[in-house]
């Protein structure tokens, strides 16, 4: 996939690059981003460079890019090496009129580029005298900076104390490279302690001097007798300027490095906290706690519905703010505009610029989440600053993204278990009802046509299984809403206190006529135990788990009703010697629209309801439903129910 990388920086034609680059990803279709290197003197560049450089900022997020800030002084190097890891195809810079290469005269920005990134088109902006004069201009601001007054006072102190501590060092009798080293250490202290570099360049060269006037033979003299001296003064401030510069450099690059360094912190916190959010408004809450933490600033965050932004909400830096301004109706429309154009808006940019906020979009390429405004204050913020926002909301954007394609993944799973058991549904009902209607239907066609003709068992025979067949599809269209209900939470339990003897003996009477085929008995271990539950269903539970050993049991085949206490529930259990249920199939047993025998509708017309009613019922009365082997063969069903504690009053 293409990418476009655009390099920014103060010059004038930055903009004109910056359009080129914009209107070049458009015609590529491709993704767009912006770099700046911040160098260890960007902070000595002058402040109208510095706010031209934040507009050609501006200007690269307004036209779509991702503005990225990399740190280092060889920017060709940081370019390439960015360009490597982002998969960067195109870089697009400028380049002003260059003079003509001299001996040892080291390359150009663009020919450094061309020697490392070999494999990438290069696309470089002419430009005529703007950059020329931008650039001598900036030399001028960068090397003849203003020193601060502190600055000024801690290196003459430095200085002060170099100087006394040589002449101790003199009266002493050590040896001038002792003293020597005590003006380099107060260089390098001034290094350390000021933030400008011209603050170690004069004390370098006042600190020779100072070497000798006060402490050379020539006590209180600038005069030089012996020519050894002029070599000392030339080691000795050589000396002393790179060690200076070494320190301020170290100083600088020690800078970067924690703040690069407090930025990862930052990232991975917000990472981790965005990771524990469950929903979008609570990611938009964690992001918006995390820039009030780093910015301490209001913060006001809107979340997207469907092209609309919802309410705001306000996280204040403390409880002294006026919620209704940022309610207004400007802000919100800066927001929303945010929202449609996907760019910046608000305080600080041309568009809304009367805004209590800027406003930003949190977006991943052209899908836009949410909008997060930053409250303005009295100072802009600088390019570390607005690189470390843009990182944070790209990482609420991603997190947004990921938990909508999670619910998305959600629905698409509930969706296909709803069609799966539709259609498991509709392939039970076209199969299943067929045999118990057919069988109704054609007994029925039999009396009405030839009933005389059929003696008087047959007769009976054909109105059993016509009843046989009617009961089972009247339990079949019960179970079914009462899954439905029990479902959707719409069966409300009306619960009271039960005989468990009583309820098993009105389930019996409800049994299959097959049943006399069967051997039932009866174990109570607690005649008089008493339960809370909804009889009837209570009733259906155990019918439907009889029923269902009916059907999977050879005739002849005994099964057993037993029920005891187990602690606080009741505990009903229903066992026979059948052929049991394979242990592959035990944990499905209870899902809808499943047989023991695998099979969807079976011969033995089980639409795989019965056991699925059973466990809703069960789960509702709070209690569970387990099934397991029966020794020495054989199956058993258990399901538990709370108790009820009758007390007497004497």
């Amino acid at each position: 996939r293409e990418l476009v990388l655009v390099c920014l920086s103060a010059a004038p034609s930055n903009e004109r690059v910056i359009r080129t680059a914009a209107r070049m990803a458009d015609a590529f279709r491709c993704g767009f981003t912006a770099l700046f290197v911040e160098t260890k003197n960007f902070q000595s560049i002058p402040q109208p460079d510095r706010n031209r450089l934040r507009a050609n900022l501006r200007l690269a997020q307004q036209l779509g890019a991702s503005v990225e800030t990399v740190y280092g002084d060889d920017v060709a190097y940081q370019i390439a090496e960015f360009s490597r890891l982002s998969g960067v195809t195109k870089i697009v810079l400028g380049r002003g009129e260059t003079s003509n290469r001299i001996l040892f005269w080291k390359p150009s920005l663009t020919e450094r580029l061309v020697e490392l990134t070999p494999e990438l088109d290069i696309h470089i902006i002419p430009d005529t005298g703007t950059a020329r004069r931008f650039a001598s201009h900036y030399k001028k601001e960068l090397y003849a900076p203003a020193v601060p007054l502190l600055d000024l006072l801690k290196s003459t102190l430095l200085l002060v104390l170099s100087t006394l501590v040589g002449l101790i060092f003199y009266y002493l009798g050590l040896s001038e490279a002792n003293i020597i080293t005590v003006y380099i250490l107060g260089v390098m202290l001034t290094s350390i302690f000021t933030k400008s570099a011209v603050c170690s360049f004069m004390h370098s060269v006042v600190g020779d001097l100072g070497f000798i006037f006060y402490i050379s033979e020539t006590t209180f003299s600038l005069h030089i007798y012996a020519s050894d001296y002029m070599v000392t003064f030339l080691v000795m401030f050589l000396a002393s300027l790179l060690t200076g510069s070494l320190a301020a450099k170290l100083k600088s690059l020690a800078k970067h490095s924690a703040q690069l360094a407090w930025r990862t912190k930052l990232l991975f916190e917000t990472n981790q906290e965005l990771q524990k959010a469950g929903t979008q408004d609570e990611i938009l809450s964690v992001t918006a706690r995390q820039l009030l933490k780093i910015f301490q600033r209001d913060i006001v965050t809107y979340r997207s519905d469907q092209g609309q932004l919802d309410a705001p909400k306000i996280f204040p830096v403390d409880d002294a703010f006026s919620e209704s301004k940022y309610s207004a109706a400007s802000e919100h429309q800066a927001a929303q505009w945010v929202l449609t154009n996907n760019k910046r808006a608000g305080a600080g940019t041309e568009t809304f610029s009367d805004a209590c906020c800027t406003y930003l979009a949190v977006r991943t390429a052209e899908q836009v989440y949410g909008v997060i405004g930053v409250a303005a204050s009295g100072e802009e913020m600088d390019s570390f600053e607005g690189g470390l926002l843009l990182s944070i909301l790209g990482e609420c954007a991603l997190a947004m993204e990921n938990q909508k394609n999670l619910e998305e993944k959600e629905a698409a799973a509930v969706l296909a278990k709803n069609e799966q058991l539709r259609a498991n549904l509709l392939r039970s009902i076209s199969h299943d009802l067929r045999t118990p209607l057919t069988s109704i239907s054609g007994n029925a066609s039999n009396l009405l046509s030839n009933g005389d003709m059929f003696d008087a068992k047959t007769k009976h025979q054909m109105y059993v299984d016509i009843y046989d067949d009617a009961m089972w599809l009247i339990n079949l269209v019960e179970n079914l809403l009462s899954v439905s209900r029990l479902e959707g939470g719409q069966m409300n339990l009306h619960l009271s206190t039960e005989l468990i003897g009583e309820v098993v003996a009105e389930a019996l009477r409800h049994i299959n006529r097959r049943s006399a085929e069967h051997h039932l008995h009866i174990q109570s271990g607690d005649e008089y135990l008493l339960a809370q539950m909804d009889a009837h269903l209570i009733v259906q539970v155990i019918i439907n788990i009889v029923d269902n050993a009916i059907k999977y049991t050879p005739p002849g085949s005994d099964i057993e009703i037993s029920w005891e206490r187990q602690g606080r529930f009741a505990a009903l259990s229903v066992a026979d010697n059948g052929p049991g249920i394979p242990d592959s199939a035990k944990p499905r047993v209870f899902d809808m629209f499943y047989s023991a025998s695998n099979r969807i509708a079976d011969s033995r017309r089980s639409m795989g309801l019965g056991l699925a009613l059973c466990k809703s019922i069960i789960t509702a009365h709070g209690g569970e439903i387990t099934v397991a082997d029966h020794a020495p063969h054989g199956t058993v069903f258990t399901f538990t129910i709370p108790i009820e504690e009758v007390e007497l009053h004497e």
